[in-house]
């Protein structure tokens, strides 16, 4: 077709149009029960009318809308994504959160007390969630250590000497046990007389910097004579403190250095159980490491209640995590094996309330671990029964659940991550990097959790000030 044919069809097809728009009736014709309508000519010249709109409302409107996507994608996060809390109910860690976030305005330490079985050996996992939680709250220090190393540290070197009986709750036949005196940690050193307890900051590049430096010291203890004797130097100024005690004195000192240290001597002489030494610094975020090797996560019930609640309150725990169940797999059988365990680890979690009422707490579970099937490393067959026996037994405690099993990948995952260098030959433990990739799982789970707190407490905000 020629260009002069095609503009002339044009022209001829936008004339009957235009004839069409001007003949057409405004309100339509009806043909049966078609009902037809054509645009009127004023309504393709004029310009629309433009209202006026309130900018302010609109940006506000539109924050909010952000906000409403953002606490959907964080509450998937939190309730649905594989590194899910299993929570008793929707705003359980908002208290810890609250805490954490006045710690520092208040001047004070909220602790983090992480126990686990032999997977959190040499602060693996604590580190990262220690990174985490003294970046975003403040805090420093490595936190609670025992008066004497058992099991050695990244966090720090540790070197005592003195007249100390080591007691525990847990551990082989040759551990001397006591009728419940064995302090937040598990475990005790009764004092006959002198110990000097030498602590020094880790040297290690890759040890966080918060770590390294401390200026807040406490002492945790049960006196058990007439007096006790408490001094600390700061070995790099040649400082000696004298103790700041509570009102009796029979169970915390605390010692203020005029600076940062990375080397302390603390000395100590009397009659006590000694429970464990606070190495922090500044005021905030406080992540204690406390492994318990071969412990199924059954000892608590064997702590005196009494010492337990005056420990925890001396501590000002705002937080409890209990790793544990990877030691008791091999031994489980599905159906009354599991349902025992589960009713155990249920009076723990209770016996926890009731020495710290205040605290959240969290129950992780066991990973996978591999074992020969049929000529491959498969799941323990007991696993994912007990995975969710504990969920259950966690919410029925008023207790929160976070699952390594889940994280990891699942069912049949530990293969992999051994092949990966991640998990060591025995398809139980994970390597260092394993571990550390572990702990930063387990931090981003708890970031998610603090960012849907802290979006929801804008919108409401947001939300009071519209009104």
């Amino acid at each position: 077709m020629k260009p002069r044919s095609v503009v002339l069809f044009l022209a001829i097809v936008l004339g009957l149009l235009l004839i069409i728009g001007v003949a057409f009736p405004k309100d339509g014709i009806s043909i049966g029960k078609i009902h037809l309508r054509f645009p009127q000519l004023h309504s393709l010249i004029e310009k629309p009318e433009h209202k006026n709109i309130d900018l302010e409302t609109t940006t506000e409107s539109q924050e909010m809308l952000q906000l409403r996507d953002s606490i959907a994608w964080y509450q998937f996060l939190v309730d649905s994504s594989e590194l899910r809390f299993w929570l008793p109910k929707e705003d359980y860690f908002d208290p810890f959160w609250i805490e954490a976030e006045n710690a520092r305005e208040s001047h004070q330490t909220v602790r983090v007390v992480h126990y686990g079985d032999s997977q959190i050996e040499m602060d693996r996992i604590s580190s990262q969630l220690r990174s985490y939680m003294q970046e975003t709250f403040g805090g420093g220090g490595p936190g609670l250590i025992p008066f004497r190393t058992i099991i050695p540290t990244y966090a720090v070197s540790q070197y005592c000497t003195g007249n100390l009986t080591h007691l525990s709750s847990f551990g082989d036949s040759t551990v001397v046990r006591s009728s419940g005196n064995y302090g937040p940690m598990m475990q005790s050193f009764r004092l006959h007389g002198q110990a000097t307890v030498s602590i020094k900051a880790a040297t290690q590049s890759w040890v966080d910097d918060r770590v390294k430096h401390f200026s807040k010291i406490g002492v945790l203890y049960n006196r058990l004579g007439d007096t006790m004797d408490i001094s600390l130097m700061d070995v790099k100024a040649g400082t000696t403190f004298l103790p700041h005690f509570d009102g009796t004195g029979r169970s915390k000192a605390m010692f203020f250095t005029d600076s940062t240290t990375e080397s302390i001597r603390l000395k100590v002489n009397g009659y006590a159980d000694m429970y464990g030494i606070m190495v922090d610094d500044g005021d905030g975020v406080a992540v204690d490491n406390v492994p318990m090797r071969g412990c199924s996560g059954q000892q608590f019930t064997l702590v005196n209640e009494e010492l337990l609640i005056r420990a925890y309150t001396d501590m000002n725990v705002g937080l409890i995590i209990m790793q544990f169940g990877g030691n008791s797999v091999p031994y489980l059988h599905p159906g009354q094996s599991i349902s025992a365990y589960c009713n155990s680890i249920g009076k723990q979690i209770d016996h926890l309330h009731q020495c710290c009422p205040k605290a959240r707490i969290l129950f992780i579970g066991p990973s996978d671990m591999s074992t020969r099937i049929n000529g491959e490393m498969r799941t323990y067959p007991v696993i994912p029964e007990l995975i969710d026996s504990l969920a259950v037994t966690a919410l029925k405690h008023h207790a929160a659940y976070w699952s390594i099993y889940h994280a990891m990948g699942g069912l049949n995952s530990m293969p992999e991550w051994n092949r990966q260098g991640l998990a060591g030959q025995d398809y139980i433990h994970f390597s260092q990097r394993g571990a550390d990739l572990m702990g930063d799982r387990l931090a981003t789970a708890f970031q998610n959790s603090y960012s849907l707190y802290c979006l929801k407490k804008k919108m409401k905000m947001n939300k009071e000030e519209k009104e």
